[in-house]
């Protein structure tokens, strides 16, 4: 089955909304961006969110120090990391973002997750930009620690799920309208994954 990650959360409604549609991750974007949340606002925001249900802190080219105080604060079970850094061990499992520019750089393999994303350009991530898929080397890809996201929404996971087998998707702009997450979107992009998945079985 393939996971879901509901990204740049900021509101209990969104967060509400992705819990219904099924979202298996919320992410909270800590990073300079129009989707970023203080430590407390999302430890108030998840209160009441079920503890299967993990909650992923997204950083770009953080400290440690910075990272375990947010961690903390915000209650954290994940960390994702974008741009520059050398953090390989954190008190938390790492997903680490990389892009196509970055596939011979060997040492993002020894994170326990990988996130395939669009290259960088406004933001390091949720710009909502697809790329050309098929200059993945997927020969090279773990699948079972491969996370995708890249401009993914409702019209084209399903596809994008078919072309990678991932194991989990992460999408923001995607169930967006105007800058704010669209619960309509959230639950169409939801039903999208799943439907891929009960086909895999039939």
């Amino acid at each position: 089955m393939t996971q879901i990650k509901i990204c740049g959360l900021k509101n209990r409604a969104a967060v509400d909304a992705a819990v219904a549609a099924g979202a298996d991750y919320l992410g909270f974007v800590f990073a300079e961006s129009p989707r970023q949340v203080a430590p407390e606002e999302v430890r108030e925001l998840t209160q009441e969110v079920p503890e299967e249900i993990k909650k992923v802190g997204v950083f770009v080219s953080p400290e440690e120090a910075e990272v375990e105080e947010i961690v903390a604060i915000a209650g954290l079970d994940m960390i994702q990391i974008h741009g520059r850094s050398n953090l390989t061990e954190l008190s938390r499992p790492i997903i680490r973002a990389f892009n196509i520019e970055d596939q011979e750089t060997s040492y993002f393999f020894n994170y326990p997750h990988l996130l395939l994303d669009a290259p960088p350009a406004k933001l390091m991530g949720g710009n909502g930009q697809t790329f050309n898929w098929h200059l993945v080397d997927q020969r090279r890809l773990p699948k079972e620690k491969l996370w995708l996201a890249g401009g993914l929404k409702p019209e084209n996971v399903g596809e994008a799920i078919r072309f990678f087998q991932p194991r989990a998707v992460d999408v923001s702009s995607g169930v967006e309208t105007n800058g704010e997450k669209d619960h309509a979107k959230i639950k169409a992009f939801c039903q999208a994954v799943k439907a891929v998945d009960r086909q895999e079985f039939i």
